[in-house]
């Protein structure tokens, strides 16, 4: 493609034009297909910008409203609900997770905490035992299966990225204390009082909204080793690269990984906690809470990426040279495809990136430094 060939449509304030040059290049240079970016600062979007195409046969042009699979930036929206509960006193980050859930307790699991659940310490990333097909749509048969898994490594001992199971685990906590499922709870508790177009299971009255994925062109450059066991962690209930987007699954809550949603609803998300927790008039947090979001729970070698990593309740916390650009108290969380949600206190900065081809983790790093640079970073 050329430059020519791309109609980037949306607003942007003439203080971040390198943002909408870099997002530009994406498409021109770096393979992209169909992508929206936002950029919130201090509750007043800067930056909206879509492009591209919904579909690889480029039939179906990337709107506005378009929402894709962000994977796991969606285990950004379920911690705010989660920090949701906590604050009105429903749920406590250091009670065991029996105290909700008595069944959790087989296999010497009694004594893990929420703390502990939350921020990947449980030892619980994969499920040894053999599940049915399509298990990964049907929430009671993953949450049996979790409830008969015995953990990996002693909880707390050691850390590893619950890319799956964390949102089974999560999300039956906050079913069982607040008597929704995490979808539902987001959407009336969260979503709805903000104005955010995001969607943790939903019916076919969307789907001509959504972008389907598509694989990379060019085989991306790993970056984590792929051994068997984070295999095993990533595999389930994530659609690969290519697989169709069923409707089955767009329906299903996977809270790990299945929310769909635009860039300017993550990045109002996480702007909204960059801010004390309050955005358009409407606060959901109290700033303390907010403080709680980006306290550091572990750092060190993770188990399940075999790199070091850093967590905080929640979020991934900034750690390497990839995310030196960010503030110190900043607190995100990447998708497997390359879409992103930041939330950065320091500048009351929220940034959100969503795609539909995936292998994009370089291409949204490039709009996200680019937005760094206009804020003197």
């Amino acid at each position: 493609m050329t430059a020519t060939a791309v109609e980037i449509h949306g607003t942007c304030d003439p203080a971040f034009a390198a943002v909408r040059e870099e997002f530009i290049r994406n498409f021109t240079e770096r393979e992209e297909l169909g992508a929206s970016v936002a950029v919130v600062i201090d509750g007043r979007p800067v930056v909206e910008l879509w492009g591209g195409w919904m579909d690889e046969a480029r039939t179906q042009p990337w709107q506005q409203d378009t929402l894709v699979v962000v994977h796991s930036v969606t285990k950004g929206f379920v911690s705010l609900a989660v920090h949701l509960l906590v604050q009105r006193g429903l749920l406590d980050f250091d009670a065991p997770v029996t105290a909700c859930w008595p069944e959790f307790a087989q296999h010497g699991k009694a004594a893990i905490t929420f703390r502990q659940l939350i921020s990947h310490q449980a030892g619980l990333p994969v499920i040894d035992a053999p599940l049915p097909p399509d298990a990964t749509l049907h929430w009671e048969t993953m949450v049996r299966a979790l409830e008969g898994q015995q953990p990996i490594w002693p909880p707390g001992a050691k850390h590893g990225y619950h890319a799956s199971t964390w949102g089974w685990l999560v999300g039956e906590v906050i079913r069982r204390v607040s008597g929704r499922t995490p979808g539902a709870f987001l959407r009336e508790e969260i979503c709805g009082p903000w104005g955010l177009a995001f969607h943790l299971g939903f019916g076919p009255e969307l789907d001509e909204r959504v972008a389907p994925l598509a694989s990379p062109l060019t085989p991306p450059v790993a970056t984590m080793p792929m051994t068997p066991l984070r295999q095993r962690a990533f595999g389930l209930g994530i659609p690969a690269a290519g697989e169709p987007d069923q409707r089955a699954r767009r329906a299903a809550e996977q809270p790990a990984g299945n929310g769909h949603a635009t860039a300017l609803a993550v990045a109002r998300a996480f702007g909204a906690a960059a801010r004390g927790g309050e955005i358009d008039g409407v606060r959901l947090f109290a700033p303390e809470r907010i403080a709680l979001m980006h306290e550091e729970q572990v750092r060190g070698d993770d188990e399940i990426l075999g790199m070091p990593s850093r967590y905080g309740l929640g979020f991934w916390l900034s750690i390497g040279e990839l995310s030196a650009h960010r503030g110190p108290r900043s607190f995100w969380h990447p998708g497997v495809g390359g879409a992103a949600g930041v939330a950065d206190p320091d500048y009351k900065l929220g940034f959100g990136y969503a795609m539909n081809r995936t292998g994009a983790a370089p291409r949204r790093l490039a709009v996200e430094r680019a937005v760094y640079r206009c804020l003197g970073g």
